[in-house]
């Protein structure tokens, strides 16, 4: 199973209670609020945006204050139920935020509406009299952008900006000139209607004929599995899915990821007749170097909204939840393939109790974390040997874990800290960050503090970013015992910071393995011509 990856938003969008901020919740109705008339110091693009925000469910927005942007975070800060989160650089705003496949709203100041067209020179521009360099910058990684510097069109601008993020669960950008957020208009002399987003439906006769190919195709295996991808969560598919398939379902297997597989999954898998990946993404990376061992022509692939059965049929228009749904009605039950598993299966070992004074191995560490972990627990992992230690731990039922497995920037883990906890409040998070990666985003630890977040930060240091460090031998398991013990007993509503001095080669196998496949798919000669 491919666990998902992070899902936070900026003016990260609020879903139910307990889930991380990006999950989009659009209530059937909204709390009735008084009118605003034009000539009123309310009836202003900065409080209409703000507005929107707050009545789409965004609760908070994480921002780095400058001279572009100061007056409208002022109507942000002045809105009832927005809560302005200042982080210390944009990174770390951006990470905070991050998320693949969301409705991310990213907002910033621009140059004065009466600069444009004059030929001027600004700051906070490459020192050409052309200010669209930035909005060049942002037209790839968003799926609409809206450069608002006249009053007239900002209203529809904002708006369609807004609802289209909400539709395509993708990022947009909005740029509003620095000068614009105070200044009534009579666009905003009332409050902003409500969206009615319509969801999206699957075409009937094409939802019929893919789950018809799909259980037949699947009905002739003898040994068929399924495998949970990361798109699964974004097209609401988990619960279609048996519940986003917990680690505590009979027959769940692992989790597969090629040759770094769980033990004993990847054999089940890659000789399976047939496999169903729902929500699947085939990276490099998830594909350890594209080493996977499968088959186009044995897999049902299910994307959000498309079906392909092998090698064909491919199915249009069907909603992943609908197909899933249907699917579960029809198919025959098979459990061929876990009575396989069963029989190769072989208990894990358990790592014997270190000596008093025994140097603290990695292992050993997660151990502890994993002794730790409750339904009321959440586990970010750090790119790099996190990613592998942290696909060891059990899950408990309700336990969250995230990662960012497609762009695989180092140092995200720290920004998204601090974005999950904003958002799932009745959570406590522990993360998992190499010194290295820490290193590239540590200021907002003192956010996290500011915010009064109750996270554990375990900070694993084996000197392995710009220097090797010979680690002696000492008392560090009695000192990290000691250290989970206050931070799960006195310090338990309050930020922890762990630092575990481990030795420079004490690194996983799987980060190894893995590297090393990566590394070869990235050394590959260029084809013929």
């Amino acid at each position: 199973i491919d666990r998902p990856t992070m899902e936070t938003g900026i003016g990260s969008v609020d879903g139910p209670k307990g889930a991380p901020s990006g999950a989009v919740a659009c209530p059937a109705t909204f709390p009735a609020s008084a009118p605003t008339f034009v000539g009123s110091p309310h009836a202003t693009l900065g409080r209409h945006l703000a507005r929107r925000l707050v009545q789409i469910g965004v609760s908070d927005v994480f921002a780095v204050p400058g001279d572009f942007n100061l007056t409208l975070l002022d109507h942000l800060i002045a809105e009832p139920g927005l809560r302005l989160v200042g982080c210390c650089n944009e990174l770390n705003a951006g990470y905070a935020a991050d998320g693949e496949n969301l409705p991310l709203i990213c907002i910033v100041g621009g140059p004065n509406s009466n600069d444009y067209g004059t030929n001027r020179i600004l700051h906070h521009t490459i020192g050409l009299p052309d200010f669209s360099q930035e909005l060049r910058c942002f037209t790839p990684v968003t799926c609409y952008q809206a450069v608002v510097n006249n009053l007239d069109d900002a209203h529809e601008q904002i708006d369609k900006a807004i609802s289209t993020a909400l539709k395509e669960s993708k990022p947009v950008y909005i740029s509003v000139s620095c000068n614009l957020p105070a200044v009534p208009h009579p666009t905003f002399s009332r409050d902003p209607v409500p969206y009615f987003l319509a969801p999206r439906m699957s075409n009937q006769m094409s939802l019929e004929a893919a789950v018809e190919a799909t259980v037949a195709f699947l009905d002739k295996a003898v040994k068929p599995v399924m495998v949970a991808g990361p798109k699964l969560r974004v097209a609401k598919a988990g619960t279609a899915f048996a519940g986003l398939v917990a680690e505590t379902l009979p027959r769940f297997l692992g989790t597969y990821w090629g040759a770094v597989s769980t033990a004993f999954c990847a054999e089940i898998v890659e000789s399976a007749d047939a496999y169903l990946f729902a929500g699947p993404i085939f990276n490099d990376y998830s594909s350890v170097g594209y080493s996977f061992l499968l088959k186009k022509e044995k897999a049902v692939i299910v994307q959000p909204d498309r079906v392909t059965v092998g090698n064909g049929p491919a199915f249009g228009c069907i909603m992943m939840k609908d197909f899933l749904t249907e699917l579960g009605k029809r198919l025959k039950k098979n459990t061929t393939a876990y009575e396989n598993y069963k029989r190769i299966w072989v208990p894990e070992g358990h790592l014997p109790e270190s000596e008093p004074g025994e140097p603290l191995r990695v292992n050993v560490l997660f151990k502890h974390i994993q002794k730790m972990l409750t339904g009321d627990s959440a586990v970010i992992a750090e790119t790099g040997d996190s990613w592998f230690n942290c696909q060891k731990l059990k899950l408990p039922d309700g336990c969250g874990y995230e990662f960012q497995m497609q762009y695989g920037s180092i140092g995200w883990s720290v920004g998204a800290l601090l974005g999950y906890a904003q958002g799932a409040t009745d959570k406590r998070v522990i993360a998992c960050i190499g010194d290295g990666s820490f290193q590239v985003t540590a200021q907002d630890v003192s956010t996290m503090l500011r915010c009064g977040q109750n996270s554990i930060i375990f900070l694993i240091n084996n000197g392995g970013y710009t220097i090797e460090v010979e680690i002696h031998d000492g008392p560090y398991n009695e000192e990290l015992t000691a250290a989970i013990e206050t931070a799960t007993g006195d310090k338990k509503d309050c930020l922890c910071f762990i630092e575990v001095v481990a030795h420079k080669d004490d690194t996983s196998k799987e980060l190894l393995e893995w590297g090393s496949r990566v590394s070869a798919a990235n050394s590959r000669p260029p084809n013929p011509q």
